[in-house]
């Protein structure tokens, strides 16, 4: 059985529904992973995967859709 990786990805700029929706879209379009969900009132996003994603990239992504990671946590 693979280990998942669980990212938290603090992000700012996030009001709505609307908003979490684009950032998911937006992740499920550039990384292979299992699951991503959204909270504009946490100011989160929690990307679980099968393997490690590089940081970067996730800034990378992020950026262009105008929002902006505050922070990163794997577990």
């Amino acid at each position: 059985m693979k280990n998942k990786i669980k990212y938290v990805l603090k992000i700012d700029g996030m009001m709505c529904g609307m908003c979490e929706a684009h950032v998911n879209d937006v992740i499920r379009r550039n990384f292979d992973i299992k699951k991503v969900k959204s909270s504009a009132r946490k100011n989160q996003t929690i990307v679980i995967s099968d393997h490690i994603i590089n940081e970067e990239e996730f800034h990378k992504v992020i950026d262009e859709t105008g929002y902006r990671i505050v922070s990163i946590n794997k577990e």
